[in-house]
């Protein structure tokens, strides 16, 4: 077996496209055989197979209904050219007669990603083989966090090599809400960063198999503002988190909105000795509650909180800095964390 990732091949025909932000009367049903990529009631769409039968019909506004059979490969969906970190809302059906999956799939440039959020897959789970990073967990479940290569295969630029970032429900469902930007500030707090967007679908794939999907599609809420806080665990945990001695100094940069921030803090390691394994505590302002991080798993989310290190930036040799970050909501107090402690050591 291997991982369904042969939809890269699509992405040829969808590099252009860009969606327009409405219409201003509906599009009739609009039925599609062949591969091509385009706008339909104010969604961007694309529709592509290698061989076999492939059926896909337009809708209103964000629906569309595809069956297959008898195909090698297929990805079809409907979305967003550009693509964005927003809250995606999907409801439908998905009727999977073997290898295939449910995904909001898309593309970025600079660097040049393919990535998948999961969240429904037939007898293959698309992540077999590739090793775990982590987890995150959103909107109602666990999903969990890979990294895969593909090496000279077609992409939205030609031929090149280029990452596939993860993130698979582990609770699959068909229909829901997806907080993007939880799972891009997860992949980012392991290291995996994400480029300019290209376009970004609800996608069905399906390999060597048979089935049929009705999708409806729509955007949802600020992502600023997302239902259900994220947090972000490794795989591994830290070494010997919160023990021996520590010297520290931390800083940070807040960069606040209407009703929303961001808090890019630096912990430098002041002592002679090196740190393996921390925990930073420190408190929240009044009416702040985060809800998204990176590069640390935060919790609680709000009052008084720990930052513990993720699988990547854990050991600090003694000078060494490492920078941690997280979104959060305000209702108007708008001021930095305070009272910093690194493994129970307070810092300057």
């Amino acid at each position: 077996m291997r991982l369904l990732i042969s939809g890269a091949t699509a992405v040829l025909l969808a590099a252009a496209s860009v969606a327009v932000a409405g219409v201003a009367h509906a599009e009739a049903d609009r039925t599609v055989t062949s591969n091509t990529t385009g706008t339909h009631n104010g969604y961007f769409f694309s529709y592509w197979k290698d061989s076999g039968n492939v059926t896909m019909t337009l809708g209103a506004g964000g629906n569309y209904s595809v069956q297959w059979n008898g195909i090698n490969n297929t990805v079809v969906g409907k979305g967003w050219n550009p693509g964005s970190n927003h809250t995606v809302n999907y409801s439908g059906s998905f009727n999977c007669g073997g290898n295939c999956y449910l995904a909001l799939y898309g593309w970025t440039t600079n660097p040049l990603i393919e990535y998948y959020i999961v969240d429904n897959f037939g007898s293959y789970n698309p992540s077999s083989g590739a090793t775990r990073l982590g987890s995150v967990t959103t909107d109602g479940s666990t999903y969990d966090i890979y990294r895969t290569q593909r090496v000279n295969q077609p992409s939205i630029i030609g031929t090149a090599t280029f990452y596939q970032y993860w993130s698979v429900r582990q609770s699959h469902r068909t229909g829901g809400t997806i907080t993007t930007a939880n799972h891009f500030n997860a992949w980012a707090s392991f290291g995996l960063n994400l480029g300019t967007h290209n376009y970004q679908i609800l996608a069905t794939e399906g390999y060597q198999s048979s089935g049929s999907s009705n999708i409806t599609v729509s955007e949802g809420n600020n992502p600023t503002q997302p239902t259900t806080p994220p947090t972000t665990s490794p795989t591994t945990s830290p070494t010997n988190p919160g023990g021996g001695t520590s010297t520290c100094k931390v800083t940070n940069s807040v960069n606040a909105w209407n009703n929303g921030l961001t808090d890019n803090i630096t912990i430098t390691n002041t002592g002679s000795a090196a740190i393996n394994g921390w925990s930073l505590k420190f408190n929240l302002a009044s009416g702040q509650n985060i809800t998204s991080g990176w590069s640390a798993s935060y919790s609680p989310t709000s009052g008084a909180v720990t930052a513990t290190n993720v699988n990547y930036n854990g050991a600090l040799a003694p000078g060494a800095s490492t920078t941690i970050g997280f979104q959060a909501t305000h209702t108007g107090n708008t001021a930095a964390p305070s009272g910093f402690a690194l493994n129970g050591t307070t810092c300057s």
